[in-house]
């Protein structure tokens, strides 16, 4: 599984790619926004956990950058608790939204089901009437 991780705290990249090698996981970490685009479009994970308070480029527009060439499950992971922000986060083309400090167990549980959620096959099976 290879996860991008883009916050521009490189303390909290750190921790994030510790935690996640014990899954375990590829982390790439990066700490900008721009970056994040990139590395999303050249690497193609499995999973991004994208923090939204960032300069230069923040969260929300990384997200709709990466929605106008991937279906990739994007985290939000950020310490904004605030009801309007997670709506415009889910809006902007996010999966899931975790607020700081999360436990290690949400985080890779939430992370587990979103892959589970990307991976399912839909079916096309037609409905039949029982006779």
């Amino acid at each position: 599984m290879k996860i991008l991780v883009i916050d521009d705290d490189p303390a909290m990249t750190e921790l994030l790619s510790t935690l996640l090698r014990t899954i375990p996981a590829h982390v790439i970490a990066v700490n900008s926004g721009q970056e994040g685009v990139e590395q999303t479009e050249n690497q193609k994970p499995d999973i991004v956990i994208l923090d939204l308070m960032m300069p230069e480029m923040d969260g929300w527009q990384v997200c709709k950058r990466i929605r106008e060439f991937s279906t990739v499950p994007i985290l939000i992971l950020s310490a904004l608790d605030h009801p309007g922000m997670v709506a415009t986060a889910l809006d902007a083309g996010a999966d899931d939204y975790l607020i700081k400090p999360v436990s290690s167990s949400m985080l890779i549980t939430r992370i587990n089901t979103l892959l589970r959620r990307s991976k399912a096959v839909p079916t096309n099976i037609p409905a039949t009437r029982a006779t």
